[in-house]
């Protein structure tokens, strides 16, 4: 049971920066950072209070912009809070670069860097190399003009809603539609949510050849042949290479699809249709209503928080400790942008969790999703450095992709009826692996992209529709809406907002099924290893944390054919 009284954490007093900074201005930021430029080491002790100090800073920074972003994200029709977002991005961002590619110059010509001790350093030291070698000042209005340019998709996107029954709807309450068993109710709210699509391909076309062009430009700048292998620079990808992603999408390929063809045939057979449309893929084969978990955000928290409870008393503590702060905001409404997150604060040290949920299984699944990444942040609140707590996407996901399966044990909470149940773990494990096929597609996209950056909108139509063709469904009939299929990828709001930001999904659900498939095993022990791996931030490489896990980086078609036999023979229990 819940402690009956949860200890809220609150913010530590600041050390470097005073208590009641309000950043309106960069005249209030700049002696900050220029102390820290000119300050002098005497001693390794010295090295670290500047390390320490410059951690405070970043911390500050990061949750005065991260309450900005949520803002502008939960009600993009206020422009006060567009602009006090954009102040940020414009006004600040800019002039933190030059300073913080000083800084990490300073920090590693320092003659007391090789004494730093403690866990972290080495990983920590290796990512400020990296940074030096492709940072380029001429790159900084250009960053700048793609961050404000990526947001443009959000809002686009914002704006796209349908009519139905009299009814305005946004386009996630319209999904909720295509799990209806009258199968023209289906058609009719996908062809509305198709025409409606169709009124912003040109624009989002056009809006991603500028974020191609400008994104080509910072590559070419930083002396790389392409802004994938930038990417790949910036990101601090130095566990695997762009081979290792083509190895990937030839065992999804190769050992994935086959399987999710299985489960579209015997959709196809249950639902007796000589073709299955676009409109057909997420209604119950056996004709039964959508699962519907809960019926407002209020509930979806309070079931989360006892189910998270019963995985370990840890987990349930750290939601509850955030409804108590009000730090999440779970309801789908007009307005608000898309998508769904955890945004870590790292000063308070408690995230915030955004999504948009209309009552279904998929708004469920959202939620304990977003509940481990929140896990993970609250794990490595205590890390010593701002910096320890910026963890790989690979290793973020895992957090999140485990507590997906590991808790469908304690799914009796939001389904009584024990059928209803079986559908829903049913429907999680055919997820998991219908996931890795469109991870894989939208990888394999981006690569072409960015290595063809020139080339036309009629040639990235022909590539997405050969790569659908490899890694899409193979019984999905898509006459009559070709253009549909053609234009899948804009959906994807990665593609536009955080590029190369993806295939860590693929490889964190393969880690995930390992979780899972250890927790299944002995629970305790596996609970025991995810939190430890969890703890570590980012102090320890990609592969080791998931070996302190229980768990393999690894994406060998022999690994994946081994994980997807394993969810094979859970769905067979079920």
């Amino acid at each position: 049971m819940l402690k009956e009284k949860i200890e809220v954490p609150t913010k530590k007093s600041r050390i470097f920066l005073p208590d009641n900074l309000v950043i309106d201005s960069w005249k209030k930021l700049e002696s900050y950072f220029e102390d820290l430029k000119n300050r002098d080491f005497n001693n390794v002790s010295d090295l670290e209070k500047w390390l320490a100090d410059r951690s405070e800073l970043d911390a500050v920074l990061e949750e005065d912009m991260a309450w900005r972003y949520i803002k502008m994200n939960i009600d993009t029709t206020d422009k006060s809070l567009e602009n006090d977002f954009m102040f940020f991005v414009q006004e600040i961002e800019p002039k933190i670069a030059p300073y913080d590619n000083a800084y990490n110059q300073k920090l590693i010509a320092s003659k007391f860097v090789d004494e730093l001790e403690g866990a972290g350093y080495d990983i920590y030291l290796r990512g400020i190399k990296k940074s030096i070698e492709i940072y380029r000042e001429e790159n900084i209005p250009l960053l700048t003009e793609l961050q404000a340019d990526a947001q443009k998709y959000g809002a686009i996107a914002a704006q796209m809603s349908i009519e139905y029954d009299g009814k305005e709807m946004t386009l996630q309450q319209a999904a909720q539609l295509l799990k209806d068993t009258d199968r023209q109710v289906r058609q009719d709210i996908y062809q509305k949510v198709a025409d409606r699509r169709a009124m912003e391909v040109d624009a989002l076309n056009d809006l991603y050849n500028q974020l191609i062009s400008k994104r080509t430009q910072v590559a070419k700048n930083a002396g790389f042949d392409n802004y994938r292998d930038y990417m790949f620079a910036a990101m601090g990808r130095f566990d695997y290479t762009a081979k290792d992603c083509f190895d990937f999408h030839n065992a999804i390929a190769n050992e994935v699809v086959p399987a999710t063809t299985v489960f579209e045939k015997e959709r196809k057979q249950q639902l007796g249709y000589d073709t299955l449309k676009p409109w057909d893929s997420d209604v119950d084969a056996e004709g039964k209503s959508p699962l519907k978990p809960f019926d407002n955000g209020a509930k979806l928290l309070d079931k989360s928080i006892t189910c998270f409870e019963k995985i370990h008393s840890y987990f349930g503590e750290r939601l509850a400790i955030m409804k108590e702060l009000g730090y999440l905001d779970l309801e789908s409404k007009k307005g608000k942008a898309p998508g769904g997150f955890n945004y870590p604060l790292h000063e308070i040290g408690v995230p915030f969790i955004y999504m948009n949920a209309v009552g279904s299984q998929r708004d469920l699944v959202t939620m304990v999703h977003e509940g481990g990444h929140a896990v993970h942040s609250f794990l490595t609140r205590d890390l010593k450095l701002t910096s320890f707590k910026e963890f790989p996407s690979e290793v973020a996901e895992l957090a999140s992709m485990s507590m997906e399966l590991i808790s469908m044990d304690v799914w009796g909470e939001f389904y009584e009826n024990e059928d209803e149940l079986k559908r829903a773990k049913k429907d999680q494990l055919e997820g998991v692996l219908k996931t890795l096929p469109w991870v894989a597609a939208i990888d394999k996209f981006q690569h072409w992209v960015y290595e063809n950056p020139t080339h036309t909108i009629n040639e990235r139509e022909s590539k997405w529709n050969e790569i659908m063709d490899a890694f899409g469904s193979q019984h999905i009939d898509w006459s009559g809406n070709e253009g549909g299929r053609t234009n899948l990828w804009q959906k994807q709001l990665h593609l536009f907002e955080v590029p190369f930001y993806y295939i860590e999904y693929g490889m964190a659900q393969l880690g995930a099924i390992a979780v899972w498939r250890n927790y299944k095993q002995n629970p305790t022990k596996a609970i025991e290893q995810y939190m430890d791996a969890l703890s570590l931030g980012y102090t320890k490489s990609i592969s080791e944390i998931y070996k302190t896990a229980g768990i393999e980086f690894n994406f060998s078609q022999t690994y994946v054919k081994e994980l997807v036999d394993f969810v094979k023979d859970e769905l067979e229990k079920i």
